[in-house]
C-alpha cells in the first residue's frame, strides 16, 4: 500500500507541476522557440504512445501484471521516452520566463520524472533479466546522451 500511495504522489506532483507551469506561462505558447520545444515534445509523446502497447501505458511507476518490455520504436534508443517528452514540453516554459517560481515547478518536475523512472527499473530489473540487457543498451532519458 505504501508503493502505491508513493507512486501517486509521483504523479500527483508532476502533473501539478506541468499544469501550474501551462497556466502562469500560457503567453509562452505565443513565443516561437516554447511553443517549437512544446510540439516537439508532444510529438515525442504521441509517438512514444504509438510505438508502446495500450495495456502497457501508465501514468503511475508500477508495472502492469501483463505488460510487456517494449524494446523498439524510440524505446530503442531511450528508455523513457514519455518523461524526455514531458521534460522537452516543459523546458519551453522555463525559457519563455526564467524566473524562481518556474525554476522550482521545474525542478519538482523534473525531481518527479526522474524518481518515477527509478522505480520503474527497479520493478522491470526484478520483473525481467531481458531489462537489464536492454539498459545496457539505451539511455534513460536523452538518446546517445542521458
Amino acid at each position: 500500500m505504501k508503493q502505491k500511495i508513493y507512486s501517486y504522489i509521483l504523479v500527483a506532483s508532476q502533473y501539478t507541476a506541468m499544469i501550474i507551469l501551462i497556466i502562469i506561462n500560457k503567453s509562452a505558447f505565443l513565443q516561437v522557440v516554447p511553443l517549437a520545444l512544446f510540439c516537439i515534445g508532444f510529438f515525442i509523446g504521441i509517438y512514444a504512445i504509438y510505438c508502446n502497447k495500450p495495456d502497457n501505458f501508465n501514468i503511475t511507476p508500477d508495472i502492469k501484471k501483463d505488460s510487456c518490455l517494449i524494446n523498439h520504436g524510440i524505446y530503442r534508443h531511450i528508455r523513457h521516452p514519455m518523461y524526455f517528452s514531458v521534460a522537452l514540453m516543459m523546458l519551453g516554459m522555463i525559457i519563455y520566463n526564467l524566473n524562481l517560481l518556474n525554476m522550482s515547478l521545474y525542478t519538482l518536475l523534473i525531481l518527479s520524472i526522474f524518481l518515477k523512472a527509478r522505480k520503474e527499473e527497479i520493478l522491470w530489473c526484478q520483473k525481467s533479466d531481458e531489462y537489464e540487457k536492454y539498459r545496457e543498451k539505451t539511455k534513460a532519458f536523452i538518446p546517445f546522451i542521458l
